[in-house]
């Protein structure tokens, strides 16, 4: 159980919330999105009460599982489209990161974007589409941001980044949670069709005078 000397030590709320997320995890690792509260705060030694209090109810536990995930699959992203190859690859690499970050973690992705049928009667209210469409809105922003700063896309090229950006991220989203559900191809079969379906105008384009580069 916590205690008021622990909450009241410095650090101490931000390494005791890291420890709740982490439980967190692992309770939705184990059940996807049928996680309830009530097994997270077992999992984590302490009532749902004091799980309420560092995370207000699920939409705030969501929200904080939602960031972390987000983040790390951000980065990973990135390193993808900043690698040292040729547009074509990267563009590859950064679809195959997306669809290898779901494969390896189907349940965290599955509580994350789809809601629990049969969730207990207390959580029913609690509507996992309201709050993953932010994610996928900061995935297309995100990206967008990267596409702008280094592809020359002409006169507009800022609101085109940002329809390439949203169009892209869902596009990605789609295709893999069909894919991921029925399993009809090969990964790497899957990332080579959808580069093809992107290639035609990224082959063509230029790069931004001054960026990076892609």
């Amino acid at each position: 159980m916590e205690t008021t000397q622990q909450a009241g030590e410095p650090g101490a709320a931000e390494r005791r919330r890291r420890e709740l997320l982490e439980a967190a995890d692992r309770v939705v690792l184990r059940d996807g999105p049928k996680a309830s509260m009530n097994a997270i705060a077992a999992e984590a030694g302490i009532t749902k009460p004091i799980l309420y209090r560092h995370f207000g109810d699920k939409a705030g536990l969501y929200q904080a599982l939602a960031v972390r995930h987000t983040d790390a699959l951000l980065d990973s992203l990135r390193a993808a489209l900043d690698a040292p190859a040729e547009r074509r690859r990267r563009v590859e690499a950064t679809l195959d990161t997306y669809l290898a970050a779901i494969e390896a973690r189907p349940q965290v992705y599955r509580f994350l974007m789809h809601p629990a049928e049969d969730s207990h009667s207390a959580e029913r209210g609690f509507d996992v589409g309201l709050h993953s469409a932010p994610l996928l809105r900061r995935l297309g922003e995100e990206l967008a941001e990267v596409i702008g700063e280094r592809v020359d896309l002409g006169p507009g090229g800022e609101r085109l980044a940002r329809v390439w950006g949203h169009g892209i991220v869902g596009m990605m989203h789609a295709a893999g949670d069909w894919w991921l559900g029925e399993r009809p191809c090969e990964r790497a079969e899957l990332v080579t069709a959808l580069t093809d379906l992107l290639w035609g105008r990224l082959a063509t384009a230029g790069n931004r005078l001054n960026g990076p580069g892609f």
